[in-house]
């Protein structure tokens, strides 16, 4: 078994003025995982990118999963593809373990959806990180945030905080989003599929 480590992405933008923003989940979900290892991010060299190098889940017997880098892009959702490439590249990752974390309008709020490959469902982030790596065969865990009510544009719901409301189930679905990304990794995307697809 190589022990090349897995690429695990939360999209987002970056500073303050966007962190609490339903656009934001992914780097939500990146930041509770670094919790629960105790790992902490930091800029790196050679990437648009903070990432915090650490093992996710537990393997049978009690061993410690496997090897993952944590990134949260520094430049903005729409060009996140040269942070995930050059990271990508970097640490070796071949796409097929690249996990991107990140918020999906098609899907309702307080919901965990995962595939690999596919449309990328007009997410600038996603076409940005297809276009990088040359393929659309890498992993998503797509967070559910709800579409717009009413007219409003897609742009202004995912760039709005999440309401009042969402914010109270908020960390019920960071970390449900959490333990769909451990369970990818160490149980497969299958086995992931299978119980974050039937969840009631």
């Amino acid at each position: 078994m190589t022990d090349t480590p897995w690429l695990v992405v939360g999209l987002g933008n970056p500073g303050p003025k966007y962190a609490g923003n339903r656009h934001n989940v992914g780097q939500m979900v990146l930041d509770l995982l670094a919790e629960r290892t105790g790992a902490r991010f930091s800029r790196h060299a050679r990437a648009q990118a903070v990432v915090a190098e650490t093992r996710l889940g537990v393997l049978p017997g009690g061993r410690p999963g496997p090897r993952v880098v944590l990134a949260k892009p520094t430049t903005y959702m729409n060009t996140s593809g040269g942070p995930v490439a050059g990271l990508a590249k970097y640490y070796g990752v071949d796409p097929a373990q690249v996990v991107v974390v990140h918020d999906e309008v098609d899907i309702p709020f307080d919901t965990i959806k995962l595939k690999s490959g596919g449309g990328e469902g007009g997410h600038n982030g996603l076409r940005d990180i297809t276009k990088a790596l040359g393929t659309k065969d890498y992993v998503r865990v797509r967070v559910g945030v709800g579409r717009p009510p009413g007219r409003m544009d897609t742009a202004d719901h995912v760039l709005k905080d999440f309401s009042a409301t969402e914010r109270k189930d908020l960390p019920i679905l960071v970390d449900d989003a959490a333990d769909a990304v451990e369970m990818v990794l160490v149980d497969g995307l299958l086995a992931a599929q299978g119980k974050f697809h039937t969840k009631v």
